[in-house]
Parts: C-alpha cells; sequence; structure tokens
C-alpha cells in the first residue's frame, strides 16, 4: 500500500508518523514544492518507508503523473487554491483522497477565497457541486474535513445523533492552546501550532449555522462563551467563540434547530482579538502608509508571529467539548464530549499534530482497505460512522487520544 501526502508542514508530519510507525502502508510520498521541508520532515520520522516529491500541485501534469503512483492521497495544503487544485487532479486520476482543510469542498467558502479560481459563469456552490458530481462519475471518494475540527467535533457529534430518535442541536466546542505557563507569557496568551494567517481569518469571516431551524450566517467571535472543563483530571477555566469549525453539518445535518462550532483560547484571547479587530488590524483591504500600499492583517501577522512562536520546553494543548442535545423515546438526551490531549515529547509531536495529524492517517488507511463505501465529497460524519467510528476511537487511544463520552 502506497500513500502520498501533500505538504510538508506541521499536520503533514503528524500524518506522515502516524502512517510511518502505526499503518500497514509500505510507502509514503511526501510531495512539496519545498525540498527543504521535505527534507526535514524525513529526518524527524527517520523511516525508510518515506519517499520525497518536489512538487508544485499547480504544475497539473506533474500531479497527475505522481498520483497514478499511489493508492491514496491525503491532503494538508493550507490554502484553497492548492487544496482545490489537487482534490481536482486526484478526480481526474481516480485517486481517492482525505483532505484536512477546514472547509465543506461541496460548498466552498464564500469569503476570502485564497486564489480558488472558479470560471465567471459559475458560482462557488455551482463550483462545489460539480466537483462533487465529478467525483461520484469517477468512482472517488473524498474525504472531506477530517482532522481535529472539523474531524474529531464532526464524528462525535455525528455518533450521538445517530443514537437518537431526533436531533435538535450540535454545538462543537475545541482549540489548540499553549498550556498554562506558556500562555501566559505570549500577547493573545496564544502560541502558532498551525498556520497563523488561517487563525487571523477564522476571526473575521462569517460562517454557516443553524439557528432557531434555520440556515444562516454567524460572524466571527459571536456568542462568545466562558466555561469551566472539569474533565479528565481537569479543572480550568477557558473560553470560546464562533468560528468556521465544522462546515459540513449545516448541510448533512439540515433538520437540527441549532449548530455551529466555537473555537476554544485561554481567558482574555477574545476580549485582546475584539480590540484588534475593531482597530481594524484583522482587515485585508489594503491601506496606504507613506507610498506604500499594505495590508493590516499581513502586517499584524508579520510583527506577532515571531512572538507566538514556540520556545524550548513550551508544550500545547488540544481541547475538546461538544453537545448534541436531541430525544430517545419521547424524553430529552444529551450527550457531551471531552478531550484534553497534550503534546508528545516521546513522540516529538505537539498536541494540535496528533489530533489533527493522525485521523487523517487512519482515514487514508479505512479507504484503501475499502472499509468506506461511500463515494463523491463526503463529510467526516457520514462516512467515520459505525465499526469505522470504533476503530477510530481505538486507534487514537492507542496512542494516547482518549475522548469521553458522557450521556445524560
Amino acid at each position: 500500500m502506497k500513500a502520498l501526502i501533500f505538504g510538508a508542514g506541521k499536520q503533514a508530519e503528524g500524518c506522515a508518523w502516524y502512517l510511518a510507525n502505526r499503518s500497514d502502508f509500505e510507502t509514503i510520498g511526501i510531495a512539496s514544492r519545498t525540498e527543504a521541508r521535505i527534507d526535514g520532515l524525513i529526518e524527524f520520522i527517520g523511516s525508510d518507508k518515506l519517499v520525497k516529491h518536489v512538487l508544485d500541485v499547480t504544475e497539473r501534469d506533474k500531479t497527475r503523473a505522481l498520483m497514478e503512483e499511489y493508492d491514496v492521497g491525503i491532503n494538508t495544503l493550507p490554502t484553497r487554491k492548492t487544496s482545490y487544485t489537487t482534490l481536482e487532479v486526484a478526480i481526474e486520476v481516480g485517486l481517492d483522497m482525505v483532505d484536512i482543510l477546514e472547509e465543506y469542498h461541496r460548498r466552498p467558502d464564500l469569503y476570502e477565497k485564497e486564489g480558488l479560481e472558479i470560471s465567471d459563469d459559475m458560482s462557488v456552490t455551482e463550483y462545489g457541486e460539480q466537483l462533487h458530481k465529478r467525483a461520484l462519475a469517477s468512482g472517488v471518494t473524498i474525504v472531506d474535513g477530517i482532522g481535529f475540527a472539523p474531524g474529531l467535533t464532526n464524528i462525535t457529534l455525528g455518533k450521538a445523533l445517530r443514537e437518537m430518535d431526533k436531533g435538535i442541536s450540535a454545538i462543537a466546542r475545541c482549540g489548540g492552546v499553549p498550556e498554562k505557563e506558556a500562555a501566559e507569557k505570549r500577547p493573545l496568551k496564544y502560541m502558532i501550532t498551525w498556520a497563523f494567517d488561517h487563525v487571523l481569518r477564522e476571526y473575521m469571516i462569517r460562517s454557516s449555522a443553524i439557528i432557531d431551524g434555520e440556515l444562516t450566517e454567524i460572524q466571527a467571535l459571536e456568542k462568545h462563551e466562558k466555561f469551566r472543563f472539569d474533565k479528565m483530571g481537569k479543572d480550568e477555566e477557558l473560553e470560546c467563540a464562533v468560528t468556521p469549525g465544522m462546515p459540513s453539518f449545516v448541510y448533512t445535518r439540515s433538520d437540527l434547530q441549532e449548530t455551529y462550532e466555537k473555537t476554544v483560547r485561554w481567558p482574555g484571547h477574545y476580549d485582546a482579538v475584539k480590540i484588534l479587530k475593531g482597530c481594524g488590524m484583522l482587515d485585508t483591504v489594503p491601506v496606504t502608509v507613506g507610498d506604500v500600499q499594505v495590508s493590516p492583517r499581513e502586517v499584524l501577522s508579520a510583527v506577532i508571529t515571531p512572538k507566538l512562536q514556540p520556545e524550548e520546553g513550551d508544550t500545547d494543548v488540544c481541547v475538546m467539548w461538544n453537545t448534541a442535545r436531541g430525544e430517545i423515546d419521547g424524553k430529552e438526551v444529551r450527550y457531551d464530549y471531552y478531550m484534553w490531549d497534550t503534546e508528545d515529547t516521546e513522540m516529538g509531536l505537539t498536541a494540535m499534530q496528533r489530533t489533527t495529524g493522525f485521523p487523517p492517517a487512519i482515514s487514508a488507511e479505512m479507504l484503501v482497505k475499502d472499509k468506506i463505501p461511500e463515494k463523491g465529497i463526503v463529510a467526516p460524519e457520514d462516512c467515520i460512522k459505525g465499526s469505522n467510528y470504533d476503530e477510530m476511537i481505538e486507534r487514537l487511544e492507542e496512542v494516547g487520544i482518549e475522548i469521553l463520552e458522557e450521556k445524560d
């Protein structure tokens, strides 16, 4: 079995570690246009299963030829342009794929398209549906948005709703934060564990949601909530606010009365972000400074990114608390899912790398072993279910990622 990972960043590193150490794959290709990143990833993993491919996915002929050598692909590329380009070529080749982007590719994000090119005679929604139909016609499966969030959020809430006679609400609360001591010494009480440009983007855009049974949009940072996480031996005060992290749910579970996702942070983070946002520092429209046009968000990112980098000894935490409400036999029921995962120093992987990188690796192996029969662009909640859900949870537990389910 041969798996091809697109990208060589932190989440690709998590995927590659799992495939090299915990799967039956014999060959793991790493494709990126940055050779130095591939070399660093291969050196870190230290497995002779890894193969280097220097590739720009926008060079479609080269991408197509490389895909034909592999059995499954895992897409960890960070922008919509590169993500959609990779999926388009995979559909042409007939290669099953897993994608971790915070996107439901049947319903592309209407805002900040990040270079995604669509013909003038087609809306983004029409483009997404066409992509799905092309995948169906080619017999291709794209497990779409399977990481931490989206991913673990979707499959846990999906599992709860399947056990109900009627689902009413599904709220995800999740996020990656520095451990407490590391948070206190940083502005925003935050540490970079994945693409920071995407973090800032998520604080600005409107995301789809269902409120009072109606499909609508919520502006990022709304429904700000403080809560106490007192499970799994922890007792911490945290906060969360709406961000676009579980985009498929409003379409795959459209009968719900309420569903959206919130991103978890340490208390005080969102107050600081709202000040920056109110000052215009998260805007993307260029402003004139002297004789130069600059994007406020790009300036902010360039200035603050060095101050948010991990230092020696710093570790991160991935937190999740999801709640599903509904009815069974006419009685109200509630399911809660909790996770508190920390960096594994023995593996050398952050919590974000583990929780985001391991689920797509496991899903890719399920695809190759024909455990996922659904075709087209498939949301995690619609294919990581039943025995696949059980296997996902069990395999995560084997590497120390525990998800606690409580039913009330």
